[in-house]
C-alpha cells in the first residue's frame, strides 16, 4: 500500500525467513545449562538439503502492519484488529510507540548454528539523520538459515540498505519491499567469495510512524506457511515445471520461497519454481498492542502461538525486560526437546509493562478473570 509522508506510515513486516548468543545482564547465568553457539558451515552432503527449514512466525501487539512473506513462515498477532476497519464505537488515537527490545539464540542440539538477527531500536541512529523514514522507526528481522550460513548472513547485513535505498521507499513501501528482496537476492548471487548454495528464509519486521486504532483480542494467524506442498504453492511450482516430493520442493528444499539456494534456480529474472519474491499483506494493529515475538522454527516447532503469547505477556508483566522474556522463550523450548537451532526476539512498543486486563461488570457471576481465561487457553494451547 502506497504510504507517504502525510499519512500514517506503516509497521512493514517482511516474511521470507544476530549473531551469536551473548547475555547483556547480570543474570546471564540463569542459562548457564546452554549451549555455547558454533557458528559453522555443515557438510554439503549431509542431508543434501533436506532441512526443516523453519515454520517462523512473528507474534505481533501494534500498528498498521504491511506484510511481505517469502518462505514457509507464518505471522500472529495479539490483537483482533488485522481488517482495517473501525467500529462506530472505536475513538481515533495516536499512538507513538516506543521501541524496546531483547533477543536470544541458541544452537540447540544441532552441531552448527546457521540463524542470524537483527535488532535496530533507532533507525535514525543507526542509518543516519540523511535518511528518508519517518520518525520513529525500528528494524528487525530473524534469518534462518540452511546449507550453510553464507545466505543469512548476507541478507542480514543487506536486506535493510536494499530497503531504504530504493526508489519507492517510503511512499511505496510495498512495492520497495519487494523490489528489495529481489535484488538482495541477485546481489548474493553474485557474491563470487560465498557459497551461493547456501539459502536462507527471513522474518523482518520494519517500523515507522504511529498507529491511529485500538482493540483488544487475542492470538490469531495473520499469515499462512509456505509449504511446497500448500495448494497454491504447488500449483505454482507445477506450473514452472518443478515437483513436490514427500513435502519438499524438487525432493531437496522444505520451503517454497527462499533466498539464495542459487543452485535451484534459473538465470536472474527468470521465473522458477523456488521464489525470492516476498508475498504481501497489510494489517492493522492497535495502540492496545504491546509487543511482538519473532522467532524461528526452533520456537514454534514445540510450542503454540497462544502459548508463546501468554507466556511472553506474563514474563512482561513481572519483570517489564524483552531481553529476559526472549531468554525464558528459548530456555522453555529448550525444555519442550527442541531439535533446531533456536533464534527470538521481543520487542515492546511503551516503556510500560502489560496492564492487567480490566474487563466490564457483567451480570453473569464468573470465578475467573478475563486474563486468567487468557492463561488457560494458552496452558490448555501448550
Amino acid at each position: 500500500m502506497p504510504v507517504g509522508m502525510d499519512f500514517p506510515p506503516p509497521f512493514v513486516v517482511i516474511e521470507d525467513k544476530d549473531s551469536a548468543f551473548a547475555m547483556e545482564d547480570d543474570k546471564s547465568g540463569d542459562l548457564d545449562n546452554l549451549k555455547p553457539i558454533v557458528k559453522g558451515k555443515p557438510p554439503r552432503h549431509v542431508s543434501s538439503l533436506r532441512h526443516s527449514v523453519s515454520t517462523t512466525r512473528l507474534m505481533a501487539v501494534a500498528d498498521l502492519v504491511s506484510l511481505a512473506s517469502s518462505s514457509d513462515l507464518a505471522l500472529w498477532s495479539l490483537d483482533v484488529g488485522v481488517t482495517g476497519s473501525k467500529s462506530s464505537s472505536e475513538e481515533k488515537t495516536e499512538f507513538l510507540p516506543i521501541f524496546r527490545s531483547g533477543s536470544c539464540a541458541e544452537r540447540g542440539p544441532k552441531q552448527y548454528m546457521e540463524d542470524e538477527h537483527v535488532c535496530i531500536d533507532d533507525l535514525i541512529q543507526h542509518i543516519g539523520p540523511a535518511s528518508t523514514i519517518p520518525l520513529p522507526g525500528a528494524f528487525y528481522g530473524v534469518f534462518d538459515g540452511h546449507g550453510g550460513t553464507d545466505a543469512a548472513v548476507f541478507i542480514r547485513n543487506n536486506i535493510l540498505k536494499f530497503i531504504v535505498e530504493d526508489s519507492h521507499f517510503p511512499t511505496c513501501v510495498g512495492q520497495a519491499i519487494t523490489s528489495a528482496f529481489l535484488k538482495a537476492d541477485y546481489a548474493f548471487a553474485d557474491s563470487s567469495s560465498l557459497d551461493i548454495s547456501s539459502g536462507t528464509t527471513a522474518l523482518t519486521a520494519l517500523v515507522s510512524g504511529r498507529a491511529v486504532l485500538g482493540r483488544r483480542g487475542r492470538a490469531i494467524e495473520m499469515s499462512k506457511d509456505q509449504k511446497p506442498d500448500c495448494t497454491s504453492e504447488r500449483l505454482r511450482i507445477e506450473k514452472l515445471g518443478g515437483v513436490v516430493y514427500d513435502g519438499y520442493l524438487n525432493g531437496q528444499l522444505s520451503v517454497s520461497r527462499a533466498l539464495g539456494d542459487w543452485h535451484m534456480k534459473g538465470p536472474k529474472g527468470s521465473a522458477c519454481p523456488l521464489s525470492s519474491e516476498p508475498e504481501l499483506q497489510e494489517i492493522i494493529l492497535t495502540e492496545d498492542d504491546e509487543f511482538l515475538i519473532m522467532g524461528c522454527d526452533g520456537l514454534w516447532d514445540v510450542m503454540s502461538n497462544q502459548c508463546a503469547v501468554t507466556m511472553a505477556r506474563k514474563e512482561l508483566m513481572i519483570h517489564n525486560d524483552p531481553q529476559r522474556c526472549s531468554r525464558e522463550l528459548v530456555r522453555e523450548a529448550l525444555k519442550r526437546n527442541s531439535c533446531d537451532n533456536l533464534t527470538v526476539i521481543v520487542i515492546c512498543f511503551s516503556p510500560d509493562p502489560p496492564p492487567r486486563i480490566e474487563t466490564a461488570p457483567s451480570r453473569v457471576r464468573r470465578s475467573i478473570s478475563a486474563e486468567g481465561l487468557n492463561l488457560l487457553k494458552g496452558v490448555l494451547d501448550c
